[in-house]
């Protein structure tokens, strides 16, 4: 046969079939041993049954969406019409691409849908029959979900969440016959990923304590203090809650008044100063400000019951404390993250009832002060889900810090979770070195009745905005702060998204200057100039709703960093001689990054 009447090589033969036969017999049994450990009942009664409610409120969950249609015969027919229409379509358009016919696909994945990025997926009619199929049937079932009348809106968010979760979960993407990509490496390896991805599940079982926590990155190529946290500064003060960091000074001048920066205490503080290209901190302190850092506790059952309340005396108050005493200044600026800034909003409340004056300014990073239209997390919160979450908490007087991890995954399942198990299981490689990542798995517990309160009078009862919350005594009423503000909000944020964020300066009763990042959560605040990337909106006219503000807004291109330092410049005071940690009435503990960064969960 000539060269020219050889068949293709689709990549799809199995090279050596003695090594492949070898190699399966290996997976049959590794795989029955990690059956095993899965199948073993580690797990204490209480949280077996923890377990078998959080199930529980998936079920009746979903058998209000199942209970809606049975109770609309007609609404039911049609959603069956429709899904039997698709398919019908996709049938046909297959059969007219055997015989030779070109025809557009009856559906295409999302933009930016990583999972059907092998050319196989639209070129092998197998694939693309696999891929369209898969499609219609998890479109259809969010659209039925959606198409339920006569359920609540809170019912349909959860419903469609769980959906998600198991479409994602059923992805052809995600099995070794289904998965062109993992298909050609199995028989070109003659199954040898999938020995290795074995050993990689196996690894990372033993490494969770026979719990699966998959790994996104190479742990062991970070260590706190050696190549990540690394801004040179000192422990200057140590609390129950908390240590706080000072950064030494690289500039001979500094502005008069320092910034203290409240992290949330759901992560740890140094994804604001993850590398020297990266971190927030670094430059911040080389644009002459004297910075200082709180560093929360990782929280034990010591601390269980410590309040939001106390997260704010203990916390904040003292943090505000301490910094005026290390450098003799009567007021300071703050910045808060997350959860960081809404305790910092909380704080400035507070501050205002009692006449503090010692907050002079304040930054908020994808806060939510308001949290009637709050982000993925409220599919979480019910009052079934938080007596659940009450009971599991009540075992060590603390929530797990891969229970938060967990969950924050699950609201990115395809990128967090199933492209790390293609990735690790099927193909068998190593996850890569990600700081990032490093930083997301580096978990922190959270203490129980901080957690309680923070999910009831936030997101249940949305507590906070309606000037209903009681912090240490005293009512909350965010309009008496007239602090001036910061606002950054990040447009594709899924944990404070921006029409939330965008209700700050309507409840704090200080100036405030919105300003809305590219990108989300994480990447939208941490965008050093030098890199060049993204983009900010600004309006400096205002808006009543966000979709006016943004109609009229300016965009430019990269970091908002500059003006950020340009709004807080204004708000330092004049340049002194530079202040070096000790030097003041605080004497140093410990080198930076302390100690408390450094306890996992």
């Amino acid at each position: 046969m000539s060269k020219s009447e050889q068949p293709d090589d689709d990549g799809y033969h199995i090279s050596d079939p003695s090594e492949f036969a070898s190699n399966m017999a290996k997976v049959a049994e590794q795989t029955a041993k990690i059956f095993s450990a899965f199948a073993a009942p580690a797990d204490s009664d209480k949280a077996q049954q923890t377990r078998a409610e959080e199930l529980g409120n998936v079920a009746k969950t979903l058998g209000d969406i199942a209970q809606d249609y049975v109770s609309n015969p007609e609404q039911f027919f049609n959603a069956q019409m429709q899904l039997w229409r698709q398919h019908t379509d996709l049938w046909q358009n297959t059969w007219k691409r055997v015989l030779g016919e070109e025809v557009d696909p009856v559906i295409e994945p999302e933009r930016g849908d990583k999972r059907f990025r092998d050319k196989d997926w639209e070129e092998n009619q197998v694939f693309d029959f696999l891929k369209q199929s898969y499609l219609i049937t998890a479109k259809w079932a969010q659209d039925t979900v959606e198409g339920a009348e006569d359920v609540d809106a809170h019912t349909r968010k959860k419903a469609n969440f769980y959906v998600e979760q198991i479409a994602n979960a059923l992805s052809p993407s995600n099995f070794v016959l289904t998965n062109p990509t993992v298909l050609r490496e199995t028989m070109s390896s003659n199954a040898e990923n999938l020995v290795k991805g074995l050993e990689n599940l196996a690894d990372d079982m033993e490494s969770s304590g026979g719990e699966l926590r998959i790994s996104q990155t190479d742990l062991s190529a970070f260590e706190v203090g050696k190549n990540i946290a690394v801004t040179p500064g000192k422990v200057v003060y140590q609390g129950e809650l908390f240590q706080l960091l000072q950064y030494e000074p690289t500039t001979e001048k500094v502005y008069k008044r320092p910034l203290l920066i409240i992290p949330p205490w759901i992560n740890k503080y140094y994804i604001l100063d993850l590398n020297e290209q990266k971190s927030f901190i670094r430059w911040t302190v080389a644009q002459g400000y004297t910075v200082f850092v709180v560093s929360w506790v990782n929280p034990d059952e010591a601390l269980a019951a410590k309040s939001f309340a106390d997260y704010m005396t203990g916390g904040i108050l003292e943090a505000v404390s301490a910094v005026t005493k290390a450098t003799g200044e009567k007021n300071i600026n703050a910045i808060g993250y997350c959860i960081g800034g809404t305790l910092l909003s909380s704080t400035l409340g507070y501050m205002a009832a009692k006449g503090d004056k010692r907050i002079n300014s304040a930054t908020l990073f994808t806060t939510q002060v308001d949290f009637e239209n709050a982000g993925d997390l409220k599919i979480f919160v019910d009052e079934e889900q938080l007596e659940t979450l009450d009971r599991k908490m009540a075992e060590k007087g603390y929530l797990e810090g891969k229970s938060m991890a967990s969950t924050f995954n699950f609201l990115r399942s395809n990128d967090l979770i199933w492209s790390y198990v293609v990735n690790n299981y099927l193909l068998g490689k190593e996850p890569f070195p990600f700081d990032l990542l490093f930083w997301n798995s580096d978990s922190t517990r959270m203490p129980a009745a901080t957690h309680s309160f923070y999910l009831r009078e936030c997101y249940l009862n949305n507590s906070l905005s309606k000037g209903d919350m009681v912090l240490d005594g005293v009512k909350i009423d965010l309009s008496k702060s007239k602090v001036p503000i910061y606002n950054l909000a990040a447009r594709e944020d899924h944990i404070a998204p921006l029409p939330s964020a965008f209700l700050v300066g309507k409840f704090l009763g200080g100036e405030t200057r919105l300003v809305v990042a590219g990108s989300g959560h994480i990447a939208g605040v941490v965008n050093p100039p030098s890199m060049g990337k993204y983009q900010y909106w600004l309006n400096e006219k205002g808006a009543d709703t966000v979709e006016e503000w943004l109609d009229g807004a300016e965009e430019h291109a990269g970091s908002w960093w500059p003006d950020w330092d340009k709004w807080l410049a204004e708000r330092s005071g004049k340049k002194v001689a530079a202040r070096i940690p000790g030097d003041g009435e605080l004497p140093i503990i410990e080198d930076a990054p302390g100690s408390y960064v450094k306890n996992r969960a």
